[in-house]
């Protein structure tokens, strides 16, 4: 499983570890896991193609069936519960450190759990990740390092320069329902 999902925790962790495997061995990753709702919750689930390609509704459809049938097997959510699995989008949530150095050189906002200098909110450029660190040169110049386990949120900001370099990674054009235009496609959806 990939070190970086250590930072879900309770349900969402146990679901992390539950389905990675099965993900990974598809040849996907998971971006992020959050379970929304409680009288019949959605389990959504963000995904990427392990090679940095594009996902498409038909891979959103292969999860989907994996995980659904792990989760109806190890049962880790009692009564009726509904499964979304989509691309992360191009104005993606930054939740690992290899998002961080993937798409270092792009606008980012970030929100972090204890302030830093005062702030909890920066916006600018991500630089990178050393794996513990993310580091952001803020729109006024000065540079920033945020500590990865004290991110309570972090995404890409939607720019020309996104969506150019996003472009690069669509699939080729006979797989059908790649994103196009920078616009995410629907989300697979299941009831359980």
């Amino acid at each position: 499983m990939d070190n970086d999902l250590s930072a879900h925790s309770g349900l969402e962790g146990r679901l992390v570890a539950l389905i990675a495997p099965a993900v990974e061995e598809m040849g996907y990753e998971i971006v992020r896991v959050a379970v929304l709702g409680r009288e019949r919750p959605t389990v959504q689930i963000m995904a990427d193609r392990a090679d940095g390609m594009l996902i498409n509704v038909e891979d959103c459809e292969r999860i989907s069936h994996a995980v659904g049938a792990v989760l109806d097997v190890e049962d880790p959510i009692p009564g009726a519960w509904t499964l979304e699995v989509s691309s992360a989008g191009i104005d993606r949530p930054l939740t690992r450190a290899k998002d961080w150095t993937r798409f270092a050189g792009h606008q980012a906002k970030a929100e972090v759990l204890v302030p830093i200098e005062g702030r909890r909110r920066f916006a600018g450029v991500s630089l990178g990740s050393d794996g513990t660190v993310a580091r952001m040169r803020l729109d006024d110049g000065t540079e920033v390092v945020l500590p990865l386990a004290e991110i309570r949120k972090a995404r890409l900001v939607l720019t020309d320069a996104l969506i150019e370099d996003s472009a690069r990674m669509v699939q080729p054009a006979s797989d059908a329902g790649v994103e196009q235009d920078g616009k995410k496609e629907p989300p697979a959806s299941k009831v359980h």
